[in-house]
Order: structure tokens, then sequence, then C-alpha cells
């Protein structure tokens, strides 16, 4: 941990760029002559008294008195034991101006309970030692130099129910890292993302209601096992992205609301305080203390634990003050507009700070308007995030699917459309956990028809989705077809991997997988026109779309059709005569397809004859004089 001098330390939190607030605040021990003592800090400027509680003061019925030490509200206190304290619980006692007495947990603080207790733990500082050196030398310099040129295809988890020992205990860090490093590895993903695993009070939540931002939920271990399922990943080559809340947290009496009495870490207006959709608080992040505090709690999960990057939730319910609000119920910001300026200023700081020091990790953002200039950078007036979540392709495109195909042309606009914005940002196509809950269906569900029909649609949706400009991510389950939707207290039905069809739907998807990785046309261009461009777009009563995805070394063409009937004399044409070879087909998995093809010469150029399978998309590539492509 960075350690500055306690003065600067303080100075810097209230001016909201001390970034590294997490090694000045909470608990911290050290070793004395005659055992340990350890300093706890708290930020209470509202607090009439603080004292430190737990298993240590005469089992919660004494107290440690803290001194407020600042202005501005920080709160000090030291305790010495002969022994370690480590693991023992404890909590804030924070009298209020009114006298009242709360119990709260320590915002800072690296371990807690969680659960409705939310007692803090006391936590020494880490000794694990990482093994992924090479593997964060390769990222820097994959991505250090602002180079997004890469393949990054992304496998979305909740670690609680992704799986479950038979009596329904949850796999530990250590234990999903055993079951996941090989499957990943097959399945041929090149990032795994985890709902978030900041402590949180409620199950209900999935992760996204956060009760102690510093904690790693102990639901799955401790910190240093977190830190070892990392570890094994990276050295399995496989990045790792977390969800990070910094819009809102929950009510829970033991977490940040109403901190030390009043409304401290949420805004103080009744306009702009509550979310009614969530229950929750929203943080204050025009606050300095509040942006210390969230700017060096995404550094920490970075820095300590080697995050490959986050992936922010809820930024449109940052950046626009009517967000969840009806008319009259919020005021315009100082130039008469709806956007909240302190929220554009601190996504601008946080991904500022996150740059300066760490360049080559990924900042996504979960933003579901067209608010401009999300993945631009800070300096040409953006938020500076790397990537954004394309959320208007994926409700458009699952829409599609679930259309008969008799009716499909009507919504031809669901493929086409999406290449209209494509460039406006740096796109994440996300299938992700947020499509397959509270009635929305599988992706399997969502597809129309029979059984059979419904798999041939997925390996077309599929095949059309990592064929198209941006980076890919997929949600657990999706690859095999999961047929119900996801419960987070259920999780994934793994069971149906015993069966024939959904394990070739798992096969055909890592296949597709390893052939997105090694095709440079399918990643190496995908923020810029040059890289994609159609070939039929118009094609809407055959529900059938083709275009090229070029790189600087190759060019494929690629044939979808979401029709319900073979299309038995289908003319894509092509740049050149030659002889083109089929290097990807995605109908019934193992099924024979030409292999060759040759071009020929009509009234309208060059152009390849192809039969088209219901549900099928094809992928072709002009062979090299001399040199034959395989499947």
């Amino acid at each position: 941990m960075n350690r500055m001098d306690n003065a600067l330390s303080e100075y810097l939190f209230h001016q909201g760029t001390n970034f590294h607030a997490y090694a000045y605040l909470g608990c911290h021990a050290s070793c004395v002559a005659d055992g340990w003592e350890y300093v706890f800090r708290t930020w209470a400027p509202n607090a009439a008294g603080v004292a430190v509680v737990g298993d240590f003061t005469d089992a919660w019925q004494g107290a440690i008195p803290l001194e407020r030490i600042s202005e501005k509200g920080i709160w000090q206190g030291r305790y010495r034991s002969p022994a370690s304290l480590a693991g023992q619980k404890y909590k804030f006692r924070i009298t209020a101006q009114d006298g009242t007495v709360r119990l709260k947990g320590d915002p800072y603080a690296f371990s807690s309970e969680g659960g409705s207790g939310g007692a803090s733990l006391v936590c020494h500082e880490s000794e694990f030692v990482f093994s992924d050196g090479e593997w964060m030398e390769g990222r820097h310099a994959a991505l250090g130099n602002g180079n997004m040129d890469l393949p990054i295809n992304i496998y979305e988890i909740h670690a609680p129910s992704f799986a479950r020992h038979h009596d329904g205990r949850y796999y530990s860090y250590r234990e999903l890292a055993e079951v996941l490093v090989p499957y990943v590895k097959y399945m041929g993903y090149t990032h795994v993302e985890l709902m978030p695993l900041c402590e949180y009070p409620y199950d209900g939540s999935w992760g996204y209601q956060i009760g102690a931002y510093y904690a790693p939920t102990s639901r799955l271990g401790t910190p240093d096992d977190l830190r070892y399922f990392v570890d094994r990943l990276h050295t399995a080559g496989i990045g790792v992205l977390m969800d990070w809340v910094p819009a809102h947290f929950p009510k829970d009496a033991w977490g940040l609301y109403e901190f030390d009495g009043m409304p401290l870490y949420e805004y103080q207006g009744y306009d702009r305080m509550e979310s009614r959709g969530w229950g929750t608080r929203f943080f204050d992040v025009g606050r300095e203390e509040v942006q210390s505090f969230l700017v060096s709690n995404a550094l920490y999960w970075l820095r300590e634990f080697h995050m490959d990057g986050l992936r922010v939730d809820a930024v449109a319910s940052m950046l626009y003050r009517d967000y969840d609000r009806e008319a009259g119920e919020w005021f315009p910001n100082s130039m008469g507009g709806r956007e909240n300026l302190e929220a554009i200023a601190f996504f601008r700081k946080l991904n500022s700070a996150v740059q300066e020091e760490m360049p080559d990790v990924l900042m996504i953002a979960e933003e579901s308007t067209a608010f401009p200039g999300v993945t631009a950078p800070v300096i040409e007036g953006g938020l500076g995030f790397r990537l954004k979540w394309n959320m208007g392709f994926a409700n458009d495109f699952f829409e599609y699917l679930q259309k008969d195909p008799l009716y499909r042309r009507y919504h031809h606009n669901a493929l086409t459309f999406p290449m209209m914005y494509a460039y406006s940002e740096k796109f994440i196509l996300p299938i992700s956990h947020d499509e397959v809950v509270y009635g929305k269906g599988s992706l399997y569900r969502k597809c129309f028809g029979s059984h059979e029909e419904k798999l041939e649609t997925m390996r077309a949706a599929l095949t059309f989705i990592m064929t198209f400009p941006g980076k890919k991510m997929l949600f657990m389950g999706t690859e095999f077809g999961q047929e119900n939707e996801w419960y987070y207290e259920v999780g994934i039905d793994l069971h149906l991997l015993e069966r024939e069809d959904h394990r070739s739907l798992r096969d055909f998807t890592a296949a597709l997988n390893r052939f997105y990785l090694a095709h440079p046309a399918l990643w190496e261009r995908d923020f810029t026109p040059d890289g994609f461009s159609w070939i039929e777009v118009d094609r809407a009563d055959d529900n059938t779309v083709s275009y090229c995805r070029k790189s600087s070394r190759e060019e494929l063409l690629v044939v979808v059709s979401f029709s319900g009937r073979t299309i038995e004399d289908y003319r894509l044409a092509v740049p050149s005569a030659g002889v083109y070879d089929v290097v990807f087909f995605s109908g019934s998995w193992g099924e024979q397809y030409e292999k060759t093809l040759q071009a020929g010469t009509d009234e309208q150029g060059c152009a390849l004859r192809l039969r088209l399978p219901p549900r099928t998309a094809v992928i072709l590539s002009r062979r090299a004089e001399g040199v034959a492509l395989t499947l």
C-alpha cells in the first residue's frame, strides 16, 4: 500500500484527490515491541462522538474512544493488544448530534461478515505473492498504448451461482478457480467478468447493493482467496474484470446510509438523494471526500487484486438529474440542463486517475442512453471509458430472434441499424445477465420455434454477433443453451451438458470462439469503418444479410440467414474471381457443407452461388494461390 504522511493524506482526502485513501482511513495494524498496535480512522463530520466496539472491547461491552483530528471530520483512535486481532469483529459506534447512537461497519474495512450484521473484520496487510508477472507484462504491452485492436471475448459469471455443491454450499474462490480455469480455456474466452464481489447484505441484489466497498464478499472466502483466484486465471492467460457500483448503495443500518446521523456519502437534497426504483441512496459524487472514497476504491481493486478492468454499473443513473424522476421532481443544473455536471466531472476524474496509473486496464461503461463521448478521451471532452456496452443492439436483436421468420422481414433493421451508430463509441456487444432474468427468458427461450429450431437460431445468432463489429460478451449458461432464465439461488443448469444436443451447442460455441481468436478480420478493426462493409443489406424478405470483415491481413465474407426455409440459390457478390473456402459453417454441428466454391461472373460481376439451409451462417475466405484453407 502507498503510505504517505498523515497530514498530506488528510489534506488530499478533503481535496478529493487522495487516491490511496484506504491506506489512511479504516483499520491498520502494525507490529510493536509488546504486541500489535491498531489505528482506527473514519470520516464522520456530523458526529458528536465516535468509538470502536468489537470482540476485543470486553465482548462489545467496552469501547475505544476516537478523537476528532480534522476540522472536516476525521476521527482517530489507537489500541494496543498483546495478541493479534486479525479476524475479530468490530464496528464504529457513532453518536449523532441528536444523541442517537448507531453501529456502523467500517467503510474502508478490507474484510466484512456482510449479511444483516455487517460487522467489519480486522484484517492485516496481505502477504499474498502474485505469480502473474508474465500476464501483467503482456497486458501492458497489449493495452498500455491505448491499442484496442485485439480480441476481447468476455464470459460473464455470477460467482455464487456458477456452480454449487450438492448441499447448496457455494464454491469458494479457490474451488471456483479449479473449475473455471479449464472450462474458460476450453471455451476460448479471453476474459472472465465477475458480477460485483464487494460485500453486500442481500443475496437478491446479486452484489449490486454494496455494504462494504473494500471487502470481497466473505460468502466465497477471504481476500487472499480472491487474490489466488485472479492469479490462477492470469497464469492461465485469462483476464479478470469486475462489476463496480459507484452509483448507489443500500439503506441497511450498518452501511453507508446516513453514516454519521445525517446524509454524508449520499446527496442531501431529496430531489437527488433517493432511487425509487432500487430503494437505495445515490452517492454525492460532487463531494470531495466521496470522490476520494470512490476513486481510491476503483484503484484498490485494480492495484491490490490485479483486476484487469472494471465494468461500471448504472452510469446513466448518474449522468442525468431526472433519472428515475417524474416532471417536477428534479431541478436543472446550473446551465438549465438535465445533465448531472458533478457526475460528468467525477467520471473524468476517475478515468484520468486510472489512465495515469494503469493505462492498460479496461474501464467499461454500462450506459443505456446516447450520452455523447462515453468512450472518447477526457482530453477530447469525453468521459474517458475504454469500452461501452451496446445495450440497444442487444435489446433489438433479441426482439428480432423472438419473431416468427415469416414476420422477421418487418423487423430487418434490427440486423442493419446498429451499423448506423457502430463507430459512435467503442462498443461491446453484450449478452448479459440483464437479458436473462425477470421473465425475459434465456436466449434459448427467446428464439422462435421448436427445440431444434431454437438451437439452429442460437448458432446463427452467435455467429452473427461474433462476426459483427464490437467486442463480445456472453453470460454463463448461454453457451450451451440454458433453457431456464437465470435465478441467483439456483444458478445455471450444468446438468444439461449431459445431453448431446446441449453439449453440441457448447462445443459449437467453443469452436466459434476459437475461430474468432484466430482471425484478426473479426477484431483488428472493430472501431474503424475500414473493417466492415455490407455486401447485401436489404434482403429483408429472406431474413438474410451478408458483409465483409477486414484486417490488414485478411478478408472474411459472412452470410447469415435467419429464414425458416432453405434458400437454394443465394447470390453472394465477391470482390474477385477465384476459389473461396468455407472456413466456418453454423449448421447442425458436424453437418457437412461444401468446402470450396468457385466464383463465377454474371451480368452484375463476380459472385458465388450458395445453398443456405434455414437459420445458418456461412463464413468464406478467398483462397490464396496454391493454398487451401480448411475448417
